[in-house]
């Protein structure tokens, strides 16, 4: 019979879960996909549902649960701090408790409880153990160095060690309140945006300032060491006893209170994005530096929130310190889950792995729900909703391919939904990358989001080095790289004398659309094994063009979820200005559609930059 384990993360934020089998992971979603509430923290019910339908199991199934972190040390934590701090933040501790005292503290009665007819074994791994194993153990590394950083587990915020063959080894760690993420999260707060969902946006601001501040972060805030270690002045922070990020003091030193959301964004929070991106690369760097010296490792992996800047992954790449870099996919929260129950397969059992230095085992990250043919086509008949239909990966990339040359913007939903934040061919939306105009449209119409933000392309494997200065793979988008140059246009003397928004509607290459203001992309590269429609898709596109490279952004609209099921897709398709939707085999074209009475306009529920 075979072995069933499932990793759960939850309570905090971006709840999912993962199903292993025999230690092959067979499904894993977020919980967000499938309630439409965005980084949705509760006990993931639907995912888990998912992943054991999509195996015909029930959790009787199950041999093992393995939940991602130890929520007693959390708790343990969370106290000393609060009588670290006392009586200040007395506030924020009587608001904490009451989650803690009823929920968080009896984690094994609830999954028990929420689990009906599991009665096999439960496991808590330390949270940087279980983003450690989803770093380590799906790379095609038999022995790789690691590296965990994120805003805080139960007591650590950024791991080092190396993992070989099933065994992971935690080498060093740097505990709380000192922190790299929660450091990035206190810039994400004090320029207006989302802590734990608007980092992306910092990092995406960053090229249009200048790191004017870079000295007075390095002077104040953050002792940085060469060998990567660093500290924290806390009486800069608040986010230890208080409800904010950043306090008073932090607030003096930047010259005023943090932006207001939705405010106009000025120079300043510009040049203070960048300048908390550049100090954020030199840890990194320097953190990188130091595991390949103390290690000898010639391969990387990584995992933790802040493995999601590819800003610094790329400089890492570059830096030329590790032959190979492999970046979990879902590298915070949510692939807590897959760490966990892999943490089970390989630590608890001592099951074996065998990697072949080429491969993942990840499957792309196409892990997710995938509705047939059948079922989209039985849905679209019932709604009475027109479409074209393509037998084959082939014929379907040639109509789609012919749509995007003409300029047209495509919803593509298509095979397995991704499991982790970025979407690389499953639900995703597609247009051309040489068309000038392509950045504003899908920003402003189809996204609905803020204007300064780039686009990523999808690029063919086998042609990314005739594009970018980057020979490497990254099938995740986790690898920002530069444009080559004999790609771009160069800039005129007036336009070297642009600053902050105004280099935004600049063309810096061949491939506008993708090309930030830094002549920098985040790449996806994309081999035809994981997702062969979606190489079709761009392999036909190139014949046709010249060019192997389109955008791909996520199917979703700002402040929404990735979609997940067909009627999601059409609604986004149907409320936004996208030109056609391709749902499986099927084509739909704007144009044909009846007119939609589904109540709501994202365009009118949330206010523009």
């Amino acid at each position: 019979m075979a072995t069933y384990i499932l990793g759960i993360s939850a309570f905090y934020h971006d709840a999912a879960a993962a199903l292993l089998r025999d230690g092959e992971v067979v499904a894993a979603a977020q919980e967000e996909r499938f309630t439409r509430k965005k980084h949705d923290a509760d006990f993931p019910a639907n995912a888990v549902a998912f992943c054991l339908e999509k195996e015909g199991i029930t959790p009787a199934d199950l041999d093992m649960v393995a939940f991602y972190d130890k929520p007693w040390i959390k708790f343990e934590r969370l106290l000393e701090t609060y009588l670290s701090y006392a009586p200040q933040g007395i506030g924020s501790f009587f608001s904490a408790m009451p989650v803690w005292l009823k929920e968080k503290l009896w984690t094994r009665d609830t999954l028990y409880d929420l689990l009906p007819g599991f009665e096999g074994r439960m496991i808590f791994p330390e949270h940087h153990e279980s983003h450690a194993a989803s770093a380590f153990f799906p790379s095609p590394f038999d022995e790789a160095a690691f590296l965990v950083a994120d805003g805080v587990g139960e007591w650590a915020t950024t791991s080092i060690g190396t993992g070989r063959g099933h065994k992971l080894a935690i080498e060093q760690e740097i505990h709380f309140p000192h922190s790299l993420g929660l450091l990035y999260s206190a810039f994400t707060y004090y320029t207006g945006f989302k802590v734990n969902s608007g980092e992306y946006k910092v990092m995406g601001l960053a090229p249009y300032g200048e790191p004017t501040y870079v000295d007075l972060i390095l002077n104040h805030l953050i002792d940085l060491k060469e060998d990567g270690s660093y500290r924290l002045d806390m009486s800069y922070f608040d986010y230890c006893a208080g409800l904010t990020m950043t306090g008073e003091k932090f607030h003096a030193l930047f010259g005023g209170p943090p932006r207001k959301p939705e405010s106009a964004l000025t120079q300043k929070e510009m040049d203070l994005a960048r300048s908390v991106q550049v100090v954020t690369e030199m840890a990194i760097l320097r953190i990188g530096r130091h595991i390949a010296t103390t290690t000898g490792m010639r391969n990387l992996v990584m995992a933790g929130g802040v493995a999601l800047n590819c800003v610094a992954n790329g400089k890492l790449v570059a830096e030329g310190l590790f032959d190979h870099i492999w970046v979990q996919p879902a590298a915070g929260d949510a692939g807590g889950a897959l760490g966990a129950a892999l943490v089970g397969w390989h630590t608890v059992l001592g099951q074996q792995r065998f990697a072949d230095g080429k491969r993942d085992s990840q499957k792309g990250s196409y892990l997710g729900p995938n509705p047939s043919d059948d079922e989209i086509e039985a849905y679209l008949t019932e709604k009475g909703y027109p479409f074209t239909r393509y037998d084959g990966d082939d014929a379907l990339a040639a109509a789609v391919a012919r749509l995007i040359a003409d300029e047209k913007v495509i919803g593509w939903f298509h095979g397995p939904m991704e499991f982790g934040p970025r979407a690389l061919g499953a639900r995703s939306i597609i247009g051309d990358a040489r068309s000038p105009k392509m950045q504003s449209v899908m920003n402003l119409k189809i996204k609905f989001r803020e204007s300064f933000r780039p686009f990523a392309p999808s690029v063919l494997r086998e042609r990314v080095g005739d594009w970018f200065d980057f020979d490497a793979d990254s099938p995740y988008m986790l690898m920002v790289a530069p444009v080559r140059e004999d790609k771009r246009i160069p800039m005129t003397v007036e336009q070297e004398k642009l600053f902050g928004i105004e280099k935004l509607n600049v063309p810096r290459s061949d491939l506008p659309a993708i090309t930030h203001v830094d002549y920098s992309a985040r790449l996806q590269t994309v081999d035809g094994v994981a997702n062969p429609a979606y190489y079709a898709l761009i392999k036909r596109f190139d014949e046709l063009t010249g060019s192997p490279v389109i955008i791909n952004t996520s199917f979703n609209v700002r402040g929404e979820p990735i979609v997940c099921r067909p009627d999601e897709a059409y609604t986004c398709f149907m409320r936004t200005d996208m030109d056609h939707l391709v749902l499986g085999s099927f084509v739909l074209d704007k144009t044909a559609q009846p007119a939609f009475t589904d109540a709501g306009d994202w365009r009118t529920e949330f206010e523009l930059d």
